[in-house]
């Protein structure tokens, strides 16, 4: 039925004071003295005519869509998509993920939250873009990847995260790989070393990446020999996260490389209420894929190469954020 311009006008209105001034419905019914039925017909029908538009509107760069599908189907408590520059359509982790991670990580802490931050490139170049950040205690969960530029790796993300909220910083000079069990045994118990591994079990919100099996994507990988390479991979690992090695099921293989390694243990990992992964591009999307199926993680920032394949994913995934306490607490 054609609306009238007494009708189209009093709609305009209603839909005005309901959309733009936030006055409920009942508010509104008893300014215009009318019942709150009618005012949700007149809302209605503003809709339907065109009066209204309500515009869901995001940055260019966010893939709302495909962020809620990753997010329902893993699980996850929080899944940011980013478009892929066109110009790194094959590179791993996007430049551009580490920059919206900063601001995913300013949503996620809140005020006395011990953050911890693992090894990788993208969680660098996070925390260097990180603007905003409660009050917190910042601690390095992996050793560095090169002892050499610790300084400009993850000690120097872990200051700078702990800068931006000024909280304290217990960073780890360690390698991440060591050559035996015995010297990293060694590592573990020199004092400031120690004292840095004692927060893991007070970490309340984690940031990690994800690396595949393969050279350039993975510092574990390029940090063992040719023999100790093959050896995992004739075991099936698909994907390693902070020295952890999955298959593409998602299970745990080659734990004995985690007895030579300064990290945080798997089971640690898992008790921690928010882990946020930062991991992208197609030759990371298999890796992602398992980390994902391992349930450790229960946040992640990816992009639109790396989100395709997932969402094409089959098979059935732990949905860790369902299993784990929220920590808001609500």
């Amino acid at each position: 039925m054609r609306m009238g311009p007494g009708e189209m006008v009093q709609a305009a209105a209603m839909a005005r004071r309901f959309y733009l001034e936030g006055k409920s419905k009942i508010q509104i019914a008893e300014e215009f003295g009318v019942s709150r039925f009618k005012v949700a017909r007149v809302l209605e029908t503003a809709l339907e005519r065109d009066l209204v538009r309500i515009e869901i509107r995001v940055p260019a760069e966010l893939d709302a869509e495909r962020s809620d599908a990753l997010r329902a189907h893993y699980g996850l408590r929080h899944a940011v998509v980013v478009e892929t520059p066109p110009d790194q359509a094959d590179a791993p982790d996007p430049e551009n993920l580490g920059a919206v991670a900063a601001g995913l990580l300013g949503e996620l802490v809140s005020d006395g939250d011990v953050l911890g931050l693992a090894w990788g490139r993208s969680i660098i170049t996070m925390a260097n873009a990180l603007d905003r950040l409660a009050p917190c205690t910042v601690v390095q969960l992996t050793g560095v990847y090169d002892v050499g530029t610790a300084e400009r790796g993850s000690v120097e993300a872990v200051r700078t995260a702990a800068a931006v909220s000024g909280g304290e910083a217990h960073p780890l000079y360690a390698p991440m790989v060591l050559a035996d069990p015995a010297t990293a045994a060694a590592l573990r118990a020199q004092s400031q070393i120690a004292a840095a591994m004692g927060y893991f079990d007070k970490v309340t919100v984690a940031v990690v990446s994800i690396g595949s099996w393969a050279p350039g994507i993975s510092t574990v990988h390029d940090a063992l020999s040719d023999e100790e390479r093959e050896h995992y991979a004739g075991l099936g690992v698909a994907a390693e996260m902070s020295s952890h090695l999955f298959d593409a099921h998602g299970r745990r293989v080659g734990r004995d490389l985690g007895e030579r390694c300064i990290t945080i243990e798997a089971d640690r990992l898992r008790r921690i209420p928010e882990v946020l992964a930062i991991a992208g591009g197609m030759r990371k999307a298999a890796a992602i894929d398992a980390v994902l199926r391992s349930g450790l993680v229960t946040s992640l920032v990816t992009d639109t190469a790396a989100a395709d394949h997932l969402l094409h994913s089959t098979g059935p995934a732990p949905r860790p954020a369902l299993d784990r306490a929220d920590p808001d607490g609500l």
